[in-house]
């Protein structure tokens, strides 16, 4: 499971045997959410958050981390997934240190 980006605490990722559309969890301690970025002739029109089938979701805070992370980041996102999931290559983790604003 390629590890996208740790917030905080909060790590963002894909599993290894994702589907379409493009999605990552957020993951803290034993909370998870997703988020699903809608595309549309190649431009990122939206981006859904929800939670996980048999996971508690992320609390408020985590949940405001996830959400500004995924949505600072959505086109880098997007072409990580499309570096790992089509192209077949690694993906190297982040480190996010200085709070996004």
């Amino acid at each position: 499971m390629p590890k996208l980006y740790e917030y905080f605490g909060l790590i963002i990722l894909f599993y290894s045997n994702e589907h379409e559309p493009i999605h990552v969890h957020g993951k803290y301690q034993n909370t998870e959410s997703r988020a699903e970025l809608i595309i549309e002739n190649g431009e990122i029109v939206d981006i859904q958050f929800s939670s996980v089938k048999g996971r508690k979701p992320l609390d408020r805070n985590k949940f405001n981390d996830f959400k500004v992370v995924v949505e600072h980041y959505a086109k880098e996102i997007v072409q990580k997934w499309i570096n790992y999931f089509v192209l077949h290559q690694s993906v190297a983790p982040e480190q996010i240190a200085h709070r996004i604003q």
